[in-house]
């Protein structure tokens, strides 16, 4: 003879599966993202560019590496970050910098973005920030990316963190600014499709579990 589950116990545990359910449906939400307006830095690897996990000022490229750097509005963390939008072509770049024994050659690619990414005020009407641009930076070999961008690029700015603001002094003014509420562009580099936000279809569904399941401890209840 089959023993019938106790009404309590039933309820509880479609209370407890509800409750799993929902809190799933609400972290597959994606969060409102917010941009940030900085310079990002990049390495040439495997034909495409890799966001760099170390700072300029610790990172120590090898003879031959390319560089890029690209100012943009994008999401924190660097996964969502704008690319530098030319290739990495070190023998393009560095073609007419000769090789030096006891010094090494670093390609470098600077994007200094679109006006949109521009901060306010940093650029006349009508006016378009500089053109991207590619050079070649002959460097002691045990020379870091910031000192390769301090030879190829100046003048570099930084804030009381140290974190790198301007690149051939651009922009000329604010560093890192916050804007609340940018969500990264559709078809982002991780496969999103952009949007920003809890999904409402997903909230919409996450109601519906929770009231079948107070319908269903209700039942339970009455069977008691």
């Amino acid at each position: 003879m089959t023993r019938r589950a106790h009404p309590r116990a039933v309820a509880a545990t479609l209370a407890a599966t509800a409750l799993l359910g929902l809190l799933g449906v609400l972290a597959a939400a994606p969060a409102h993202a917010t941009g940030y307006r900085y310079w990002s830095f990049w390495k040439w690897s495997g034909g495409a560019w890799a966001y760099q996990q170390q700072g300029p000022a610790g990172y120590v490229p090898p003879d031959g590496s390319v560089d890029g750097w690209r100012f943009a509005v994008s999401p924190d963390g660097g996964r969502d970050a704008a690319r530098p939008g030319a290739p990495g072509d070190f023998e393009a770049a560095c073609a007419a910098t000769p090789a030096q024994a006891g010094r090494k050659r670093i390609a470098v690619v600077l994007d200094f973005g679109t006006a949109a990414d521009a901060p306010p005020g940093a650029l006349a009407a009508g006016s378009a920030p500089p053109a991207a641009r590619t050079g070649c930076a002959s460097v002691p070999t045990g020379a870091s990316s910031a000192e390769v961008l301090a030879a190829l690029a100046p003048p570099l700015r930084y804030d009381g963190a140290g974190i790198l603001c301007a690149i051939a002094g651009y922009p000329a003014a604010g560093c890192g600014e916050a804007l609340a509420g940018t969500a990264p562009a559709p078809g982002g580099p991780d496969g999103s499709d952009g949007s920003a936000g809890p999904d409402l279809g997903l909230i919409a569904g996450g109601a519906a579990v929770a009231v079948l399941t107070a319908g269903a401890v209700w039942q339970a209840r009455r069977r008691r």
